[in-house]
């Protein structure tokens, strides 16, 4: 084989080389997400860790980070910002927000909680029952930001009582049990699942629970707020968080170990007894007879109506927010992904 014959073979061969060889994929751009909860991590909020440690998000090109939270106001105001993306606030609370900030740039987007966890648990053995006129003269710790406290006239309104009913003792959430324990108060509010402290601490039996939803109040509770900037600018990085999350949320209902696992990953000192007895609660006002007829993350329009009515007028608000300034729902999940499991 003389030189040219030899190069010609060479480049032959090199060119069906090239056609075997793989082509390495290019690493996947994600979009950041910052996503703020209302509080600590418990197993409340375990499906958006589930969401995480499952890959979930990155799987819908999404690289979302969680931190925790210091009030359903304060993640309003976050996301109002723009120092968050999304976060988990209270819709009561939101439609205050709308009516004091005309055009504020945040909106409801996901409906987690379909009613609102808001309890007062008050110490038997100070007279208290199930009923709330034996309330009447007692005190009452609550954190003055606290979305149940803030609420509170609304169930009074249901009622047909006065709102200063008790005496309001302002407690930081971290002083709650401790007050209640000591006997400093009577009773205090509580998320009905953030109570399961308190119930390690007071047998349940010398505890009365009073449910702000036995009043008759409908009142949606937290939802998975929204940026306008990212509504506008990033739809479908919205929509692929709400996806992703809405399958862990239906995985935890179903089976909710593998939720708790990833609440402990996150945090070693979770007690998972503790937040398997937090998340048996939870679950009540996730899964309800609502949720079960139209699904997960939705709001009946009549129902969100009469919550902004109430809202605006027990506070005196300045304006009436439109239920579009409250809630978005065209970036949820096709309803067929949003059936609550059996």
């Amino acid at each position: 084989m003389n030189r040219r014959q030899f190069l010609a073979t060479l480049s032959a061969s090199a060119l069906a080389g090239a056609h075997v060889r793989p082509v390495l994929a290019q690493p996947r751009s994600l979009t950041p997400i910052k996503f703020t909860l209302d509080f600590r991590v418990t197993s409340q909020t375990s499906p958006f860790f589930l969401a995480l440690a499952k890959g979930y998000y990155k799987e819908a090109g999404l690289d979302v980070s969680i931190d925790v939270g210091s009030g359903s106001v304060a993640s309003i105001t976050r996301v109002a910002s723009g120092a968050y993306d999304l976060g988990l606030g209270d819709i009561s609370s939101l439609v205050e927000f709308h009516a004091q900030n005309v055009g504020a740039p945040v909106q409801g987007v996901y409906q987690y909680y379909n009613r609102a966890p808001f309890v007062i648990i008050g110490r038997k053995d100070r007279g208290i029952t199930t009923d709330f006129a034996s309330l009447r003269g007692k005190r009452v710790a609550a954190a003055a930001v606290e979305s149940t406290r803030r609420c509170w006239p609304m169930a009074a309104r249901q009622l047909g009582i006065a709102p200063d009913l008790f005496q309001w003792i302002t407690t930081d959430f971290s002083t709650r049990d401790n007050v209640m324990v000591r006997g400093d108060v009577d009773a205090a509010t509580y998320f009905h699942d953030s109570a399961v402290s308190l119930f390690a601490r007071i047998p349940r039996q010398e505890l009365a629970v009073l449910e702000y939803a036995r009043t008759g109040l409908s009142l949606y509770g937290n939802a998975v707020l929204a940026s306008r900037r990212l509504i506008a600018e990033k739809p479908e990085a919205i929509k692929a968080f709400l996806a992703a999350s809405n399958r862990a949320l239906a995985e935890t209902l179903a089976d909710p170990a593998p939720a708790l696992a990833a609440i402990k990953a996150r945090e070693a000192i979770i007690d998972l007894t503790v937040e398997r007895e937090r998340w048996d609660i939870t679950r009540r006002y996730l899964a309800t007879d609502e949720t079960r007829a139209h699904g997960l993350g939705s709001v009946r329009t009549d129902v969100l109506q009469r919550q902004i009515d109430e809202v605006v007028a027990v506070f005196g608000l300045p304006a009436k927010p439109s239920i579009g300034q409250i809630f978005d729902d065209s970036l949820l999940p096709p309803a067929q992904q949003r059936k609550v499991p059996a």
